[in-house]
């Protein structure tokens, strides 16, 4: 009898211990494994995923990816993931799903892996101007109409709309512009009118009865709007073999609301600098230049999270810094030496030393993938660091291009953030698939 329950008491502990095992197991192995992967289409990556354990791989696709120089297949593949784990296409592009189970058996989680092209690139670092026409009109804030009698009315506070929509039609008749919403107030005489507008990518509908003003003798519903707007960032890169170009490295907001502007249509063009309000601890500098309105660089398509995107003219090769490097992905880039290219006086583009302190190797978000320290004294002594308006300046580790500069450290200007060439590439790429869909589309 004391026999069975000390051997009871030990086939407990061992399970307990084995569950326990196989939890430390799980745990280690999914930590490992990252959300997100690119590679390039025709090249081998090596990954270090610190997973010494078999683990069951199935991919949405046959015959596109390999591993371990393993066919990875629909119907699954049990590889150990040891270092290193080679990964290669075969000469495909596009995005792989790949889910991955534990001895085959325990869930761990669905890798993405982003197939780009491998070309060369130009990479620029010159100043431009950028100018967006908004997608409708943009509410950026609501204030009160003076009315007869000096009473305060807010007509818009009995509607749905809120500072952030984007306002589309006026009585079913389209909003090109601020001038086309105010024609159709004034029009309406003190009836209601019915806004269409567009909040998180959905269209709502409401009305708004306009008040007449005592200040100008005019109908007003109490809405303040935006559209268009203007400055200036850094041209990125430029990919010769199709036009395309990116910029900034993040997207532009509006600066009432801090929402990412829809845009109907954009102008990239030429700028100069003038000054530099140099940064300090706790207040960030900026460029301060003027537009070259005669220089037309291009036209402006997407503004996203990851930067603004379009077409260059076919006569600009001239005007911009125009050398090709080759393409690095997030798997390359380390920590130590780079350079950035940057344009901070006229339009003379320069290489300016830094340094890459931090690389983020898992993390999905690629708009601070990397933290960038200035150490050139050059640099440090005309801007203080980083400024507003460097933000898309290309940085070259290795003699390649690995990303742009996007935000600066307000506590320490010297730092700041650096998004991966990658997320910018695949703006380009989807927009290329984009325009395709719609030329067969028409």
């Amino acid at each position: 009898m004391v026999f069975l329950k000390s051997f009871r008491k030990r086939f407990v502990l061992f399970l307990l211990i084995f569950i326990m095992v196989i939890y430390a197991c799980y745990l280690f192995t999914l930590l490992s494994l990252p959300g997100q992967i690119t590679i390039l289409e025709g090249q081998e990556h090596l990954f270090n995923f610190r997973n010494p354990f078999f683990v069951n791989i199935r991919s949405d696709r046959d015959n596109v990816l390999s591993i371990n120089d393993r066919d990875i297949k629909m119907d699954g593949s049990i590889l150990r993931l040891y270092n290193p784990v080679s990964f290669k296409t075969n000469n495909s592009r596009g995005r792989v799903n790949l889910s991955m189970k534990l001895f085959g058996i325990l869930p761990l989680k669905t890798i993405r892996v982003d197939i780009l092209t491998n070309r060369k690139i130009a990479a620029c670092g010159n100043t431009v101007g950028v100018k967006l026409k908004t997608d409708g009109v943009l509410v950026i804030g609501m204030s009160d109409v003076l009315t007869e009698g000096n009473r305060k009315v807010l007509p818009a506070r009995e509607s749905s709309i809120r500072p952030g929509d984007t306002i589309l039609q006026i009585n079913k008749i389209e909003v090109n512009g601020i001038s086309d919403l105010i024609k159709e107030i004034e029009n309406s005489q003190g009836k209601a009118v019915t806004l269409k507008y567009r909040r998180d990518g959905k269209i709502e509908e409401t009305q708004i009865v306009p008040v007449k003003s005592v200040d100008d003798d005019k109908y007003h519903v109490g809405l303040w709007v935006r559209d268009s707007t203007a400055g200036i960032g850094t041209l990125t890169f430029y990919d010769p073999s199709n036009g395309y170009f990116g910029a900034l490295g993040h997207g532009i907001t509006d600066i009432d609301t801090g929402m990412l502007m829809p845009i109907k249509s954009g102008e990239l063009i030429g700028s100069e600098i003038l000054a530099v309000k140099k940064s300090e601890r706790g207040l960030p500098g900026e460029l301060k230049g003027v537009f070259a309105e005669e220089k037309k660089l291009g036209t402006i398509s997407i503004n996203s999270e990851y930067g603004i995107y379009g077409k260059l003219n076919e006569d600009v090769e001239n005007i911009i810094n125009s050398t090709l490097y080759p393409i690095a992905v997030r798997s390359d880039v380390e920590v130590g030496s780079a350079y950035i290219l940057s344009n901070v006086e006229g339009n003379t583009v320069e290489k300016y030393k830094v340094e890459i302190e931090r690389v983020s190797r898992n993390n999905m978000n690629g708009l601070k993938g990397m933290v960038v320290k200035v150490i050139d004294e050059r640099l440090l002594n005309a801007t203080g660091g980083i400024v507003q308006g460097m933000s898309g300046s290309p940085i070259i580790q290795n003699g390649k291009i690995i990303g742009a500069v996007t935000h600066v450290l307000v506590n320490d200007p010297t730092r700041g953030y650096g998004i991966f060439i990658e997320s910018m590439l695949k703006n380009i790429d989807k927009n290329i698939q984009e325009s395709k869909k719609n030329a067969i589309a028409g």
